[in-house]
């Protein structure tokens, strides 16, 4: 069986509802949590009917499945982001978030060599002088207001709500040239 774990990369991260969409295949299983509550702890698994089948009374838990309200919150986040042009939006912000951080990478080629990515799961690649300052610009960002992380002590990462705005990205691009401004 084919499984693949959507709990970071589910429920529109990507640009699309899951992941897979985007690779041509199809899992057999799927798991799903975070976003499918919008905050709320929850914790899913999607399979076929057939496989599903064979799943009998105590052969499967989650710790925050089952319960009304999360279940409610699933509802509610599956209805926005299954409405027309949701995934659309996402896509032009998305576009228009790596068009600025790959004009970042372009203006400090000392720290940064490249955008990778896809929807609102970014990341600014860092070069090996840029990733010597990884953690402190990241310190620098929070201090000022803004949420990223260096992931893999290789790359920013960037993982905005699905709804932000160009002004939000706007703040942050130029908060973020800032600090890099500094350091080079």
């Amino acid at each position: 069986l084919l499984i693949f774990d959507e709990v970071q990369t589910g429920m529109g991260r990507t640009g699309t509802l899951f992941a897979y969409e985007q690779l041509g295949v199809t899992p057999d299983i799927m798991t799903l949590a975070k976003a499918l509550g919008n905050g709320l702890p929850v914790g899913a698994m999607l399979t076929r009917s057939d496989i599903a089948a064979s799943f009998t009374v105590g052969t499967h838990a989650s710790t925050f499945g089952g319960n009304p309200v999360a279940a409610a919150a699933g509802v509610a986040v599956m209805k926005t982001m299954l409405a027309d042009g949701f995934f659309d939006a996402v896509q032009e912000r998305s576009a228009y978030f790596i068009h600025r951080l790959e004009k970042v990478a372009e203006e400090f080629p000392q720290l940064c060599s490249g955008v990778r990515g896809s929807g609102m799961l970014l990341a600014l690649v860092l070069t090996e002088k840029g990733i010597e300052h990884g953690a402190e610009v990241v310190q620098q960002l929070f201090e000022r207001g803004c949420l990223i992380n260096f992931a893999g002590m290789r790359v920013l990462r960037f993982i905005p709500p699905l709804t932000v705005s160009r002004k939000d990205i706007d703040l942050l691009i130029e908060q973020l040239k800032e600090v890099l401004t500094a350091i080079a």
